[in-house]
């Protein structure tokens, strides 16, 4: 009982941080993080200029993923990318780079070929979704070894290294 103003101010205060961290732990186990799939949950909530490059990252998301060894678009990408072209029609002052890769498996040539692929694939769903083709161009880095997500011999770091990017470019940036 004969604790100061001060010292119960700042045990008042402690208490409350400490039930603060306690109910944030919670509500992360409540509401999981959104799929890395598609980029948002790095920076979702943050407070990004609408139509900036965060912008297109927080809240559209630009990466898309592949199987082994395939170009082909999942459910999965495609929803990120209807996103990503609905976004562009929305701010038509930006080009876009798609950039292709592939994982440590195979030749060099092969992996710059499914780059390519993989970079072609992303770009013509998005020409399909109303994105002028003149916006867009395709390059394959293949498995540039100072381009991986993550490096490591696993199918867990294989799996990251086989996306398509896709880059806003300014015009003057072009």
């Amino acid at each position: 009982m004969g604790r100061s103003k001060r010292e119960l101010g700042t045990a008042t205060r402690l208490i409350a941080l400490a039930l603060s961290l306690a109910l944030a732990g919670c509500a992360s186990e409540l509401a999981p993080p959104k799929s890395a799939a598609n980029d948002t949950a790095a920076g979702a909530g943050l407070d990004v200029p609408p139509g900036s490059n965060e912008d297109f990252i927080v809240n559209v998301g630009r990466r898309v993923f592949f199987t082994e060894n395939s170009a082909a678009l999942d459910d999965t990408a495609k929803a990120t990318l209807d996103n990503q072209a609905a976004w562009l029609s929305n701010y038509p002052a930006y080009k876009v780079k798609v950039e292709g890769f592939a994982d440590e498996k195979g030749s060099t040539q092969f992996n710059m070929q499914l780059g390519m692929k993989r970079a072609e694939a992303v770009a013509a769903y998005l020409v399909s979704k109303g994105v002028p083709a003149a916006r867009l161009k395709a390059k394959s880095f293949g498995n540039a070894p100072n381009r991986k997500v993550k490096a490591c011999d696993d199918i867990s770091c294989w799996s990251q290294n086989r996306r398509a990017v896709t880059v806003l470019v300014t015009d003057v940036e072009t």
